[in-house]
C-alpha cells in the first residue's frame, strides 16, 4: 500500500469530521471539535502565522484515508509537541498505514519545526494505538487514570 502524506483543507476538516463521528472511532478518539463548522474554525485557527499545530492528511493508495497532526507545538518546551492520528476508514485498519503515515509525519515536523521531544497521549485499551507508537519509537511515560478511564502518555525523543 502506498502511503503519502497530503494537505489538509477546510473541505478535508470536514470530511474528517464526519468521518470520525461513528461510534468505533469516537470510542477511541476524544474530539474536541462538536460540529463540522467548528472543526473547519479549528482548521482555519491552525493557518494562521504563529499558529501551536499543524496537520495532514494521509493518503492510501491516493485515497483519503485519515489525518495526522500535532498540536502544543513548542520546540522550547518538553515535550515540544503532541502528536495524534487516526485512519477512519475501516476496511483500511491493521494495515499500517497509521504507522507509515506518522512514521513520515514525524520527519517532517521534527524539521520544520525544530522539536526535540513529541508526546502522545493514548487510551490503555487502545492497543492498535499503541502498536502504532512503538513501531515509531515512543516509550510508555506515565499511565493514569482520568475521568475514569485508563491512559498512557508516550514519548519520543527526536534528538
Amino acid at each position: 500500500m502506498d502511503v503519502t502524506l497530503g494537505r489538509r483543507t477546510a473541505e478535508t476538516a470536514a470530511v474528517y469530521f464526519e468521518k470520525t463521528s461513528n461510534a468505533a472511532i469516537r470510542k477511541v478518539l476524544p474530539q474536541k471539535a462538536r460540529t463540522a463548522e467548528e472543526a473547519v474554525a479549528d482548521f482555519y485557527a491552525a493557518q494562521r502565522p504563529g499558529a501551536s499545530s499543524y496537520g495532514r492528511t494521509i493518503l492510501a493508495d491516493g485515497q483519503y484515508a485519515g489525518d495526522v497532526w500535532c498540536y502544543c507545538i513548542d520546540p522550547g518546551g518538553a515535550p515540544s509537541a503532541m502528536v495524534s492520528y487516526c485512519v477512519f476508514e475501516p476496511s483500511l485498519w491493521g494495515q499500517g498505514i497509521a504507522s507509515k503515515a506518522l512514521n513520515m509525519f514525524l520527519s517532517e515536523i521534527a524539521g520544520k519545526y525544530g522539536l526535540k521531544t513529541v508526546g502522545a497521549f493514548t487510551y490503555s485499551s487502545n492497543l492498535p494505538s499503541i502498536r502504532v507508537l512503538e513501531k515509531n519509537g515512543f516509550r510508555l511515560a506515565e499511565e493514569f487514570v482520568e475521568d475514569g478511564v485508563s491512559s498512557q502518555y508516550y514519548q519520543l525523543d527526536l534528538l
